[in-house]
């Protein structure tokens, strides 16, 4: 269900005295639910966004589904949450709701009364609705933040001065909790939708990703949530589970089935380009972290292009395919990636 709005056009600028009356809410929150208009009106600016280390805007490459503007939730310290505002975001859909961009432009002139740009209504993407990503908070310290990733719905207005900029540049983040915030979010939100197919296969890739954090953990292991920002682009690769301490990359998988294995396999090989440059006294290793065991076909795929897999056996534990040796061994064990292919630099 969308609302419609009447008088309002993508491009429009308006003033929040034009806006409330019409769409709902109220007030100067840069989130502002509108319960009894059934709106969520959003409100970016890019300026305030600055402080704090983060910018709103459309990513500049399309996906398969289109575009994507990233927007991020509120809280100005410490780490934000999925509650008040950032909540109405969320479950917009399963409410009724419509979510309804505005973007900061200037103000009227001879006054301080803010003017804000209609982008059009949009949904939150529905595949990966948001990322966990650090920043400063307004005491300077880092903390997380969420930004929800926001696809268009209908008639919408994209300029060149609401997208980011790409990054001139490749850099590196590295997050401690990021990963497991991000997969305990998406948790609370699986329980509060009915269950379908998508929501099992990221319930699997989650709770196996969370055994393996714990497992290799209690090892004395560092796991780490790696962000990688790819120079002339706006988009971002994000890997849950890297480990510091041997400089390996594990991409976690629903399933052992073709179509699972060989999108892990094509997230590491776009990658892998990047990753190499990491700093480290250790080579890089990429790895495919699965439920079961992969098929012949794919274990020599992933082997052809020097990817490892870790896969949870029998016993409930972790073990390494040696893609040397047909026998596996039958002793769960933790896997420390002393073996697993090593990329050359």
């Amino acid at each position: 269900m969308t609302t419609p709005t009447p008088g309002f056009q993508p491009g429009d600028v308006l003033t929040r005295a034009d806006i409330h009356p019409v769409l709902g809410g109220s007030g100067y929150a840069g989130i502002c639910p509108a319960k009894e208009k059934r709106n969520v009106i959003l409100f970016s600016d890019s300026k305030v966004g600055e402080r704090y280390g983060y910018s709103d805007g459309w990513l500049a490459e399309d996906d398969d589904l289109g575009p994507v503007f990233t927007y991020t939730g509120v809280g100005k310290q410490g780490d934000q949450t999925l509650s008040g505002g950032n909540t109405a975001i969320l479950e917009h859909a399963s409410k009724g709701r419509t979510l309804h961009l505005f973007v900061a432009v200037g103000k009227v002139p001879g006054s301080d009364t803010r003017t804000h740009k209609y982008i059009g209504k949009f949904k939150v993407d529905e595949r990966n609705p948001f990322e966990i990503r650090e920043a400063k908070d307004e005491l300077g310290q880092d903390r997380n933040v969420i930004v929800f990733r926001l696809r268009p719905i209908g008639p919408f207005i994209r300029e060149a001065s609401d997208a980011l900029q790409p990054a001139p540049v490749s850099t590196f983040r590295f997050h401690r909790t990021a990963g497991r915030i991000a997969r305990a979010y998406r948790r609370q939100r699986r329980q509060r939708q009915p269950s379908d197919v998508n929501q099992v296969a990221s319930a699997i890739r989650d709770d196996m990703a969370d055994a393996f954090e714990d497992r290799e953990a209690a090892a004395g292991e560092t796991i780490v949530q790696l962000e990688l920002s790819m120079r002339n682009s706006t988009s971002q690769l994000v890997f849950d589970l890297y480990n510091q301490t041997n400089n390996t990359v594990y991409e976690p998988t629903s399933s052992a089935a073709n179509e699972s294995i060989t999108q892990a396999l094509a997230q590491l090989l776009h990658a892998r380009r990047y990753l190499r440059r990491l700093p480290h006294q250790q080579p890089l290793h990429l790895m495919v972290l699965t439920p079961t065991l992969p098929h012949e076909d794919l274990r020599e795929l992933l082997a052809e292009h020097g990817i490892g897999i870790v896969f949870r056996n029998d016993h409930g534990g972790f073990s390494e395919f040696d893609a040397s040796s047909t026998a596996l061994s039958a002793t769960p064990q933790s896997f420390r990636c002393v073996d697993c292919p090593a990329l050359a630099s």
